[in-house]
C-alpha cells in the first residue's frame, strides 16, 4: 500500500472520524489545550490569549496531507522498517540518519522524531524573529507531531492491524475509544513545562515508549474480541450509498477498558511533552518578551484563572471548558 494514502485507505473499519487519522480532531485539540495550562508567566499568557488558534489549528497537518504528498512520512516512523531493535539504534540526529539509511529511506518509512525536532528550530526561529504568525503556525503544528509521537500505531508497519487480521485498529485506539471515554478520562496534570536540555532524547524516549506498547495495543483486541462475534463487534450502516462497517460501542468500551488507563496515560505525556517543546524553544529563542504582541486583560487574567482552577480539580468537561468538545456539542446540535 501506498504510504502516503495509508491512513486514508482503511475505509471498512473507521468510525465517523475517519477524515481526522491521528489521535482524531479531540484528542490533539484536548491536548493543545492541556498543554497550555502547564506553560507560566510570559509564555502562558501569550499562548492562552491564543488558545483559540491553537485549539483548532491543532489537526492541521493532517489536512494537509489531502494535498501535500510530502506529509504523511512525518507523521509516523515505521521502526521494524530500519532493522532490529532500531528504536534504540537509530541515530538521534537527522544528518546522522541520512548517513546510516539514505534520505530516500527516511522519507519513505517516517521519520516523526526528525520532523518534530526541525519543526522545534523552527519554532525557536519564529520566538527570535517575534513573529507572531510564525510563533504561532509552528506551535499548532508541532504539537500535532508531537502527539502522533505517543501514539503506538504510529511506530509500526502494522500501523492498522493489517498484518495480523485487526484492520481498523488505528482508529479504535486513537478516535473510538476516546471520543466513548474522555468524559472518564484524567485531563490534569501536575507536571510544569521543563527546559530540555536534549529535545532530541526526549522525543526518542516518546516513541520508544510508543514502541513498547504495541503489544497491549494488538494483544488486548485479540483478547477482548473472543468475547464477541462479528455482530456484536461491528455494526453496518449505510453511508454516501455504500455499506460502511464501524465498531460497535460495546466493544470499544470493551477494548478500552482492557487497556484500563494506557490511552489517557499517553495524552496526558502528549500534553506535558508538547508543553516541554514549546516552553524550550521560547527559552533557546532568548525569552523574548512576549507581551507585546498579543494584550492581556483583566478578563483574560481572570478566565485563565478560572480554566486553571477546573484544570485542576479535573472539570473542564464538566464546566464547559474543554474547547474541543464544546465544538462537538455544537456540531451535534
Amino acid at each position: 500500500m501506498n504510504k502516503v494514502k495509508r491512513l486514508f485507505t482503511t475505509s471498512l473499519l473507521i468510525t465517523v472520524l475517519l477524515i481526522t487519522a491521528s489521535w482524531g480532531f479531540l484528542v490533539h485539540k484536548t491536548t493543545h489545550q492541556l498543554a497550555i495550562y502547564e506553560l507560566s508567566g510570559n509564555i502562558q499568557s501569550f499562548f492562552y490569549k491564543n488558545m483559540d488558534y491553537l485549539v483548532t489549528n491543532a489537526p492541521r497537518p493532517d489536512m494537509r496531507r489531502n494535498s501535500d504528498p510530502t506529509e504523511a512520512t512525518k507523521h509516523f516512523i515505521d521502526f521494524e522498517a530500519y532493522g532490529d531493535s532500531a528504536a534504540w539504534k537509530m541515530p538521534l540526529h537527522w544528518n546522522d540518519a541520512v548517513a546510516k539509511y539514505s534520505q530516500d529511506t527516511l522519507l519513505k518509512y517516517g521519520y516523526v522524531p526528525y520532523h518534530v525536532i526541525y519543526m522545534k528550530n523552527k519554532l525557536t526561529e519564529a520566538f527570535k524573529n517575534g513573529n507572531k504568525d510564525s510563533i504561532l503556525f509552528y506551535a499548532a503544528d508541532i504539537g500535532h507531531y508531537i502527539e502522533d509521537a505517543n501514539v503506538p500505531l504510529h511506530t509500526t508497519t502494522n500501523y492498522d492491524g493489517q498484518l495480523t487480521n485487526q484492520k481498523g485498529i488505528h482508529a479504535l485506539w486513537e478516535s473510538v475509544v476516546p471520543e466513548i471515554e474522555i468524559t472518564n478520562y484524567n485531563l490534569y496534570s501536575t507536571h510544569k513545562a521543563v527546559y530540555l536540555k536534549q529535545p532530541e532524547l526526549a522525543i526518542w524516549s516518546a516513541v520508544r515508549k510508543s514502541f513498547l506498547l504495541l503489544n497491549d495495543v494488538f494483544g488486548k483486541e485479540k483478547e477482548v474480541s473472543k468475547n464477541f462475534t462479528d455482530s456484536t463487534k461491528y455494526r453496518v450502516q449505510m453511508q454516501r450509498g455504500r455499506q460502511v462497517k464501524y465498531y460497535t460501542t460495546a466493544f470499544a468500551k470493551a477494548y478500552g477498558e482492557a487497556l484500563k488507563n494506557s490511552i489517557n496515560e499517553q495524552l496526558i505525556s502528549s500534553a506535558n511533552l508538547v508543553a516541554d517543546f514549546w516552553f524550550t524553544a521560547w527559552v533557546d529563542a532568548g525569552k523574548p518578551e512576549l507581551s507585546s504582541l498579543s494584550v492581556i486583560n483583566d478578563n483574560d487574567i481572570n478566565a485563565l484563572g478560572k480554566e486553571m482552577e477546573s484544570f485542576k480539580k479535573n472539570t473542564l468537561i464538566k464546566n464547559e471548558l474543554l474547547l474541543s468538545k464544546k465544538e462537538n456539542k455544537k456540531s451535534d446540535d
